[in-house]
């Protein structure tokens, strides 16, 4: 029997022979490279070396000029709280460097040192109080730029640990809350201090009841922070920080005062009532 006959033919690059009697043989030629792949390489992947993990931020930063000194100091608590710890980090330094460019300018437009030296600033964070929810730490920012002496004003920095972000001090209260009576426990509070530093000094009530030159804050205009307690892992109140020239000339200096938790327990939000318990532990006052 005479053999099929076969003709090539092309498809996509490779050869196939038709054969007449109906079948395919199929012969694949690699016709775009017939060289042989490569040897697998016997050298083994190397590994990509991990991130290093983010560098703690500082719990100190100074800085001296010809025209400012300017300072900021962090407290060890604040290891545990590391978003908390930068962020308050860069805002401090942010704050020094606005300060230091600003005094530049303005010891620069004077045409000299003003006989004062540079001016100061410093940017200081007191030891934390803290709750199994809420972490908080008072702000001292402190300025000279001449004059009979520099001037103190005060921020409290409230936590929350669960949300991890900061919060308003408004935000631990009832929505839509009457602050009246934590006004009036913060007015009562404010006396007592002013009456054990000076058993001669006047008493003053809240602000707009009477035409006397000091008067007594809104709680809501009042920086605080937490007070520590007598209950372990709770806070048994709020210190508020009352900076000099509020309640009083400036020879009386800043104040802190506590108010216990009892007086404004039903105004707080539900989501932190369990934050507070027990009686506030006692400030230590001032040497006179």
């Amino acid at each position: 029997m005479t053999s099929p006959s076969k003709r090539p033919l092309i498809i996509g690059g490779a050869v196939v022979a038709v054969l007449a009697a109906g079948a395919i043989a199929v012969t694949v030629i690699n016709s775009r490279d017939d060289k042989a792949p490569p040897p697998a390489s016997s050298t083994p992947p190397v590994a990509t070396a991990a991130a290093p993990p983010t560098a703690a931020a500082p719990f100190a930063y100074k800085s001296t000029t010809p025209y400012a000194e300017v300072e900021l100091t962090l407290p060890r608590s604040l290891q545990t709280q590391a978003d908390l710890h930068k962020r308050l980090y860069d805002a401090g330094v942010r704050d020094l460097h606005a300060f230091s460019e600003g005094s530049q300018a303005d010891r620069t437009e004077a045409g000299g040192d003003m006989g004062i030296g540079p001016y100061q600033k410093t940017i200081a964070f007191d030891s934390a109080v803290e709750t199994a929810n809420l972490f908080s730490v008072a702000r001292t920012d402190y300025e000279f730029t001449g004059g009979a002496h520099g001037n103190s004003t005060f921020a409290g920095v409230l936590w929350d640990k669960s949300l991890k972000e900061q919060v308003t001090p408004a935000a631990i209260f009832r929505r839509g809350a009457d602050l009246s009576a934590l006004d009036t426990a913060l007015c009562a509070a404010i006396n007592a201090e002013k009456k054990a530093r000076n058993p001669a000094a006047e008493t003053l009530t809240l602000a707009g009841k009477t035409d006397a030159i000091w008067s007594c804050p809104k709680a809501s205009e009042t920086a605080f922070v937490l007070a520590a307690g007598s209950v372990p892992g709770k806070a048994g109140g709020l210190t508020f920080l009352i900076a000099p020239y509020v309640v009083g000339p400036y020879s009386d200096g800043p104040m802190s005062v506590n108010v216990p938790q009892s007086a404004f327990r039903a105004l707080l939000d539900p989501a932190y009532v369990d934050e507070f318990a027990g009686e506030p532990t006692p400030l230590a006052r001032p040497a006179q």
